[in-house]
């Protein structure tokens, strides 16, 4: 979801982190891996490499906050844009139909992902992760629409706990958050559409969407609060008060985790406080040293990505950058040992897919869903 403030508003380090997170999918997480095979076999890079890949059921690494982080950083952006729609005088109506639009035009898009062109479709997967983002923000930005912050909260808390009693509650059984005997996939079973990814359970799936709305609805209270003029609270006021929420959030859902497990793709209440906990930490990282303190140059490499985030995402499942990167620097690793042969090709595959949306840059082309 790309920001909806007026180029001269935009927040930068909302831009630069989006741009961090999507760097990871274009192909980050395959060059620290690469870095760790040259590095001396060792606890650290075992741990390092180790973070770049996602659990197989509960616990957590780097690689699973991507996806939430990407969620969280789509509901900052929600509140510039609904007060520049107010602003302009869009009636609620005006507005309510241009969130659903959004929403299920990503749905689309994640079905086209999928595979939608093969039209062999009674293999196609329905759900999927722009799906889940179009379905949870579009949720989350109703609600944010309709409702004062206080209604969302006490929602969002609702959603929360009782997505923990049903989930523990109804299936029954010794573990009701085990892969085999969850409610969730019971319910991916029966209601959703399409082929499930695990045959009998889909980490996007019906029910597991609704926490990932407190997970947008969580980057909207952080967006509603940095819309905040200086005047009423200062810059270091908004990044402290944001550390202090991002540990309470990460206590909170370490200390709930003893009884409802951390699973990103069951997407537990305690995967989106903790997770929610870490998107906040890393935007009032963000936000303090780029749009508080200025130092913000640095930061056009990831602004790059982070502009045009949905077109990368979609353009490496339409553009063969594999193939480009091969046609001009395999020869090169070809030469080397096998080791660092991937290196150079794990750099040179970024590097190719940065030229391309940094072109699209130059033209002031970007993809806004």
């Amino acid at each position: 979801m790309e920001t909806n403030i007026g180029q001269n508003d935009r927040l930068k380090s909302l831009d630069a982190l989006r741009g961090f997170d999507m760097l990871f999918i274009m192909g980050l997480a395959g060059w620290i891996i690469a870095l760790c095979d040259l590095l001396p076999s060792c606890g650290v890079a075992e741990w390092l490499s180790g973070q770049m890949r996602h659990v197989k059921w509960n616990g957590l690494t780097h690689h699973d906050t991507i996806f939430p982080l990407f969620l969280f950083i789509a509901g900052i952006s929600f509140p510039f844009s609904l007060a520049k729609q107010q602003a302009n005088g869009k009636s609620r109506s005006s507005i309510y139909l241009k969130i659903i639009k959004r929403g299920f035009l990503l749905v689309l898009l994640g079905v086209v992902y999928n595979g939608l062109f093969r039209f062999n479709f009674p293999d196609v997967r329905i759900a999927s992760v722009l799906g889940r983002i179009g379905l949870a923000w579009m949720c989350a930005a109703l609600l944010f629409t309709t409702f004062r912050t206080r209604i969302c909260v006490i929602v969002a808390v609702v959603i929360l706990i009782g997505y923990w009693l049903t989930m523990w509650l109804i299936p029954g059984g010794n573990d009701p958050f085990s892969f085999e005997n969850n409610l969730v996939g019971m319910i991916d079973r029966v209601w959703m559409p399409g082929r499930l990814l695990s045959e009998t359970f889909d980490p996007e799936g019906l029910y597991s969407t609704l926490p990932a709305i407190v997970t947008a609805l969580l980057g909207m209270f952080t967006g509603q609060w940095v819309r905040l003029s200086k005047e009423q609270v200062s810059g270091n006021k908004k990044v402290i008060t944001m550390l202090i929420a991002a540990v309470m959030l990460i206590f909170i859902g370490w200390i709930w985790s003893f009884w409802f497990p951390v699973n990103k793709k069951l997407w537990t209440s305690t995967f989106v406080c903790v997770v929610g906990g870490y998107s906040l930490l890393m935007f009032a990282i963000f936000y303090y040293i780029i749009d508080v303190k200025g130092f913000s140059r640095w930061s056009f490499f990831f602004r790059v990505v982070g502009l045009n985030s949905i077109t990368i995402y979609l353009a490496q499942s339409i553009i063969n950058f594999q193939s480009t990167n091969k046609f001009f620097f395999a020869g090169l690793a070809e030469k080397l040992p096998e080791m660092w042969g991937n290196f150079i090709l794990a750099t040179t595959y970024i590097a190719v897919c940065w030229l391309f949306l940094y072109f699209l840059y130059k033209q002031k082309i970007f993809l806004k869903v």
